[in-house]
């Protein structure tokens, strides 16, 4: 369909691994397995914090939400990429691509600012466990937790609204999925708003929050500290850094990607970049933050001694 000088693109071809067939085995296995592991770790943690009264505290709430993003998140995408793995036409609709795009945003900017929460979570419980039930109540769980999905949806409405692209005939997008700077690379017409939005919204869903995080490892660090007990100690900074490993991996990655000049970025390193916050890290989170934690251990036994 011409419009003018553009063309009406009705369709988008996803390139994905196909420039790479010897790779496509690997790919796809390793993307089942992701995605298995995904739906397997964060479906437990979901269960049990529910199944188990004692998991009913602010951080297990926070770790409920993060594990219920995660299972979205990783549905978003990695079944798409598996389906079109071995086909050899995997096209979408505009529209599929269009809601596809708007959804992953949403997740990944909720996840962002969840994150973030999910530090300050821990800096009250650390720094001032005597008012942490008072601080940290269940109103404003609640609260904190809607606001990061408030916030995520309100952003990712402006940038996709803010999309006004036109093109002309090109409709190969070099991606496992739909991804809006794949799709702008694609447009004829001036993009510069639209990088100028992503690049303003990245300072309030990557910049800041990782920023905030980092700040508050550093403040949870010098209570670790005045701990007295050396294993203490060790427990603590052992946690924490493997927190801190997985929160890095997935704002970095979204920052390498997302916070860098576009004429300076290449789409073969952009999709692989893509699947450390798209896959990797919503099959870490369960295992760094909770399947390693006593309490959940505790509520796996008690689970186990049901069935049995």
């Amino acid at each position: 369909v011409v419009m003018g000088n553009a063309t009406a693109v009705l369709e988008f071809l996803l390139i994905g691994i196909s420039n790479y067939p010897e790779l496509r085995g690997t790919f796809f296995t390793l993307v089942l397995i992701t995605y298995l592991s995904t739906l397997l770790g964060n479906g437990l943690i979901i269960f049990l914090i529910h199944f188990d009264h004692h998991l009913h505290t602010p951080m297990y709430f926070f770790l409920s939400h993060l594990s219920f993003l995660d299972l979205c998140y990783g549905t978003a995408s990695m079944p798409q990429a598996l389906v079109h793995c071995f086909s050899t036409h995997p096209y979408l609709s505009y529209s599929q691509c269009l809601i596809q795009m708007s959804v992953s945003l949403a997740l990944a900017t909720a996840e962002c600012f969840l994150l973030a929460i999910m530090a300050y979570d821990r800096v009250v419980a650390i720094s001032n466990p005597l008012r942490y039930t008072v601080v940290m109540n269940g109103p404003m769980c609640v609260w904190l937790a809607a606001a990061s999905w408030g916030a995520a949806l309100v952003l990712t409405a402006m940038l996709v609204l803010s999309l006004r692209l036109h093109f002309c005939g090109a409709n190969v997008i070099n991606h496992f999925v739909c991804e809006i700077l794949s799709l702008i690379k694609l447009a004829c017409s001036d993009t510069r708003l639209n990088e100028l939005m992503i690049y303003i919204t990245g300072i309030f869903t990557l910049l800041l929050p990782f920023g905030f995080v980092l700040l508050s490892y550093i403040q949870i660090a010098a209570a670790v500290l005045r701990i007295r007990s050396a294993q203490g100690r060790f427990k603590a900074f052992s946690t924490c850094g493997s927190h801190l490993m997985v929160v890095t991996i997935f704002y970095g990655a979204a920052i390498s990607m997302y916070m860098k000049p576009q004429s300076k970025s290449s789409p073969d390193q952009d999709k692989f970049v893509s699947v450390f916050y798209g896959a990797l890290t919503p099959m870490l989170n369960p295992l760094i933050y909770s399947l390693r934690n006593k309490d959940v251990k505790g509520a796996m036994r008690k689970v186990m001694a049901k069935r049995a």
